[in-house]
């Protein structure tokens, strides 16, 4: 079954609220080494962190301050962290309720945290209050391409590389060997962690398949395959974690954005590139992310940043038309707002519209939190009903159709 939106989306100027742009640009489109490959905010939505190039990283509060562009001014709430490798992935951790136990570990007063993943296959930490670099992790081979922090409060850090392994660190004990999950035979990209901090998702370059990853026995559980060759973007659990998003791409169909149900290991839709632009076999995925209070998936490719409500079937925002391709995109905690990290180095903030979700969907949200799919399907309700719990309502197959081709 194939929808397209029912409306095209308006490209409005004042959806882009501010652009950051580094002090040293690049002398040169495409010269390494100045590409945003991370931005994030922190859970509570305070900090905004931006890996600008060069080995650096600066911490700015959010919203931004009106002086933004300057340098670290005198008892400003920003930091400089020079991490003097490129820097390819961050978090931050741990979540707000824990940060009192977090202080005690760490031993300071504020105990939030960015943990940043290096080119030299490095992971350092840093205590943001202060700047002061508080573990630096080794063992990795090779680029940390990915880092995530498990959303149950905990100091349990995730990172993928690509020595193609991911290692799983208790950051609360110090010295604690990292545990490793090894099996792909490709650079592992992304991974993302469960909302109940259950499961791990991790997906590979040049692999047609995500792996599923037990947090309670740090052992493998399944993959998700494909039946085509795919090259692996990204992947991200939904707000109730009862969906699971993987952005692929290959370079005879385009990109596609599946939708599976990680505890059954079924593919419940499938989002496919606009059919009617003449590039679509050169328009390829770079990022995609989760709304962290709604059911909208927000994702890059090298036309545009689009929103589409999951719940609703429709794109709600097309922007950022730019072939600088963005590398990565993050909501901020309340979901007012979406940074997108650039190849030039640049990172843009997008207002992003504000929906009301449905009482049908909060009540799911809230059902699926702490309940699988298996145990759902064993309640003596109606089908219609289990279908909606389950996701099974919604379209197997999407065809998004950019703002010029709409029809």
């Amino acid at each position: 079954m194939c929808t397209a939106s029912e409306t095209p989306p308006a490209e409005d100027p004042d959806e882009l609220l501010v652009e950051l742009k580094p002090s040293r640009p690049a002398r040169l489109y495409g010269s390494p080494g100045c590409e945003t490959w991370s931005a994030c905010f922190s859970p509570d939505g305070s900090r905004f962190a931006w890996s600008l190039g060069h080995g650096v990283v600066r911490v700015l509060p959010w919203p931004l301050p009106c002086d933004h562009h300057a340098e670290d001014p005198a008892g400003s709430e920003e930091r400089t962290l020079q991490c003097e490798h490129t820097i390819w992935g961050m978090a931050f951790g741990p979540q707000p309720a824990s940060r009192t136990r977090a202080a005690e570990c760490c031993g300071a007063a504020e105990g939030l945290l960015l943990a940043t993943g290096l080119n030299n296959g490095a992971i350092k930490v840093w205590l943001v209050s202060t700047g002061q670099l508080l573990f630096s992790l080794t063992g990795h081979q090779s680029v940390v391409r990915d880092l995530a922090f498990a959303p149950n409060g905990s100091l349990t850090l995730v990172s993928a590389s690509r020595d193609k392994t991911l290692r799983v660190w208790d950051l609360s004990k110090k010295g604690t060997p990292s545990r490793v999950l090894t099996g792909p035979k490709n650079w592992v990209f992304k991974c993302a962690i469960s909302p109940d901090s259950s499961m791990i998702a991790s997906v590979c370059n040049l692999d047609s398949k995500a792996y599923l990853w037990s947090m309670r026995s740090y052992t493998f559980i399944r993959n998700l395959k494909y039946d085509h060759e795919r090259t692996m973007i990204s992947c991200d659990f939904s707000l109730d974690g009862a969906l699971l998003a993987i952005g692929s791409f290959h370079s005879a169909t385009g990109w596609w954005l599946d939708l599976w149900d990680p505890y059954t290991a079924d593919q419940l839709t499938r989002v496919e590139d606009c059919d009617a632009c003449v590039y679509r076999n050169d328009n390829l995925l770079t990022a995609l992310s989760f709304s962290p209070v709604t059911l909208q998936l927000a994702f890059k490719d090298y036309r545009a940043l689009q929103i589409w409500d999951v719940e609703q079937d429709k794109l709600v925002l097309e922007a950022d038309h730019n072939r600088v391709s963005s590398l990565c995109c993050a909501f901020h905690p309340q979901g007012s707002a979406i940074a997108t990290g650039c190849r030039d180095g640049h990172v843009k903030f997008w207002r992003v519209p504000r929906l009301v979700p449905s009482l049908r969907h909060l009540c799911r949200t809230a059902l699926r939190y702490s309940v699988s799919t298996f145990q759902v399907t064993a309640l003596p309700l109606p089908k219609k009903i289990l279908e909606f719990l389950t996701y099974r309502n919604i379209s197997k197959k999407k065809i998004l159709r950019c703002s010029e081709h709409y029809s």
